[in-house]
């Protein structure tokens, strides 16, 4: 197949997402403005219950919250076991992608309803230890809208004129639906080419087999993708298992340590870096040890 054909097809397959795309993002413009407030003050005043509620306001797509929850954590406004939990059930780009391929309702919420209930569990696990062994030092003054300015920076945003994508907007939703839609094109059509040359070259079955064959190999990749702090890591995964590269463990496992800006936002809040590191090595350890539960199990979403 000639180059030519190869990129043709892949702007073919991307193309078709754009009104989809659009559409999810407009929406969530709207709930981020109208809401986004209410939910950091909600996370920051649940007390015992923030694991729950954090892993709750986690699966709303975008970071903005896992960036929140990383200032509030570096502040001790929450323990450790809220921040994971957020972490951990932070979907990023993953829902507009499955939206715009048009992936059945039920299994949306499954995934999201399998990412809730593990990120409860692994956040109230784990939290209290890590609380034990994490030292958290004094840092600058927080304000809510100031980690969120940061993780939405991180992230790649550029709302505003000091790239802030909370309070102080400038552009209005629609425009930054629009611009947050033709950067997640971008990542989907670098994906989706890369993916075509690969198939082309390798054969999309030896490609699966490599993956898949392999036991604990796809949860472990996966994991390392997710750990790419910006959205293009749940874009990649959820385009890998679209497209039948992995399986609903290795995709778990990525979508699990997938925070997006939260980790850039907590290392830059926490002046612990030993504290960080750890957080970081324990998310990764829960999603890959997820992820294999998942293949075992035999679970398919």
């Amino acid at each position: 197949m000639p180059m030519a054909h190869i990129l043709i097809h892949s702007l073919e397959d991307s193309i078709v997402l754009l009104p989809f795309l659009f559409g999810t993002y407009l929406v969530i413009e709207i709930l981020e403005t109208a809401a986004g407030e209410h939910a950091k003050k909600l996370i920051s005043g649940a007390g015992r219950g923030s694991v729950a509620v954090g892993a709750a306001l986690g699966i709303v797509p975008q970071c903005g919250f896992s960036a929140v929850a990383a200032g509030f954590y570096s502040k001790e406004i929450i323990g450790a076991g809220a921040l994971l939990a957020v972490f951990m059930s932070t979907s990023d780009e993953m829902l507009p992608v499955f939206i715009a391929a048009k992936v059945p309702l039920h299994t949306m919420l499954e995934i999201l309803g399998a990412k809730f209930v593990m990120a409860v569990i692994s956040g109230a696990l784990a939290g209290p230890v890590l609380d034990r062994v994490c030292v958290r030092r004094p840092a600058k003054p927080f304000h809510s809208e100031e980690a969120g300015c940061r993780g939405e920076q991180g992230h790649g945003h550029d709302h505003g004129e000091k790239g802030c994508g909370c309070s102080n907007r400038h552009h209005g939703v629609i425009i930054d639906a629009a611009a947050h839609t033709v950067k997640v094109f971008i990542f989907i059509f670098a994906v989706t080419l890369i993916l075509n040359v690969i198939i082309h070259t390798v054969g999309q079955d030896a490609l699966g087999s490599i993956l898949g064959d392999i036991p604990v190999l796809g949860e472990l990749l996966a994991g390392l993708i997710g750990l790419i702090p910006n959205c293009a890591a749940s874009v990649i995964i959820s385009q890998l298992y679209l497209d039948g590269v992995i399986g609903a463990g290795a995709m778990m496992s990525g979508l699990l340590v997938s925070a997006g800006a939260g980790v850039l936002v907590l290392f830059e809040e926490n002046r612990s870096p030993k504290s960080n590191v750890l957080i970081l090595a324990v998310l990764y350890g829960l999603g890959v040890a997820w992820g294999i539960l998942i293949e075992i199990s035999g679970i398919v979403f």
